[in-house]
């Protein structure tokens, strides 16, 4: 990331665990495990950049390198389709299946909006590849979803700018997190109790 755009990717971290992304884009923490390993596997596949044209005349864009200087958005897009009717369609990579977080739809929405301002092209709709499934998801990017991307662009930059890690989630989330040694959900939470419970010590009972 550098001082005047944000990681695409870093959308994606955020909407999932704003701790996660601070401790990636602010402390330069980062740590694989068996989840991250093969995402990174699938992801090889798909970052190098070329071209190839289907059947059926669409041509499929690999690695393609996109931003926006509205919102200071970069970074690459695992595929971008462009349809014969004009229909431009990035495919974003994922290994697990879709969660209940809106993360993946989250990134897959920034690279639209990318898409928009590079191409001057309306890009109404994506799909979240996955791979463990090897089926798509179509995703619509909508107007809620457009505001989301602004909106957590603008709450990581004042993450990064006031220098504090946001406070762990400490749920479900974090039980096959790769970043939960250096984390370390369960200090920290007990920590932010103990400090409550030190607190209500000396509240004076009327």
């Amino acid at each position: 990331m550098t001082d005047d755009f944000l990681n695409l990717s870093a959308l994606n971290q955020f909407a999932y665990c704003p701790r996660r992304c601070g401790l990636i884009y602010q402390e330069g923490e980062f740590a694989d495990n068996l989840h991250t390993a093969r995402g990174n596997a699938e992801h090889a596949r798909v970052d190098q950049a070329d071209h190839a044209v289907t059947r059926e005349g669409v041509r499929v864009e690999h690695a393609l390198p996109v931003w926006s200087d509205r919102i200071g958005l970069i970074g690459k897009c695992d595929v971008v389709e462009f349809w014969p009717d004009s229909t431009v369609y990035p495919v974003e990579y994922k290994h697990g299946p879709k969660r209940k977080w809106l993360n993946d739809d989250l990134q897959l929405a920034g690279q639209a909006l990318c898409l928009e301002e590079m191409l001057g092209r309306p890009v109404p709709r994506g799909a979240i590849y996955h791979v463990s499934s090897r089926r798509r998801r179509e995703v619509e990017i909508r107007g809620e979803l457009r505001r989301q991307v602004e909106e957590t662009a603008a709450a990581i930059r004042a993450m990064v700018d006031s220098g504090v890690l946001p406070p762990p989630v400490n749920d479900a989330r974090c039980r096959e997190c790769s970043l939960k040694p250096c984390c370390q959900p369960e200090l920290v939470g007990a920590g932010d109790r103990q400090r409550a419970f030190a607190r209500t010590l000396f509240e004076v009972v009327p």
